[in-house]
């Protein structure tokens, strides 16, 4: 191969990676997606009103725009039940299931992270 053969199929590796991920920040980005699939976790099912107490800071507007997103890509259900009043409940689908280990990695990247800044930080102050 030659090396400007290899370096437009590196060049379109990458663009098509640089594609993918961005549709997948799209997805789950943000402030307040992964906050919300995170308490649907603990909570499995629960109403609008009790999510956001969960998810501190949110406003009701934000998050419901933010649910409506999270429906559109297949990652919660809304139930409706057809009672006086009506309830409306949220939970994940199976496919927020596929997000396991991303948010795992998160989860451990951030405790790293944490920790690295908090040992850069002493280091700082000491001299």
């Amino acid at each position: 191969m030659k090396k400007h053969e290899h370096d437009t199929h590196s060049y379109d590796r990458c663009m098509s990676e640089l594609g993918v991920l961005e549709d997948a920040l799209y997805v789950i980005g943000g402030k307040w997606k992964l906050k919300i699939i995170i308490a649907l976790r603990e909570a499995r099912t629960i109403r609008f009103n009790e999510l956001q107490r969960m998810v501190a800071g949110i406003s009701a507007r934000v998050l419901s725009n933010e649910l409506k997103d999270l429906e559109l890509n297949g990652f919660i259900k809304r139930n409706v039940y057809d009672s006086t009043p009506v309830i409306i409940e949220y939970e994940l689908t199976d496919y927020s299931d596929t997000l396991e280990k991303v948010l795992q990695s998160l989860v451990e990247w951030g405790h790293m992270h944490r920790e690295k800044i908090r040992k850069d930080s002493r280091k700082a102050r000491k001299t």
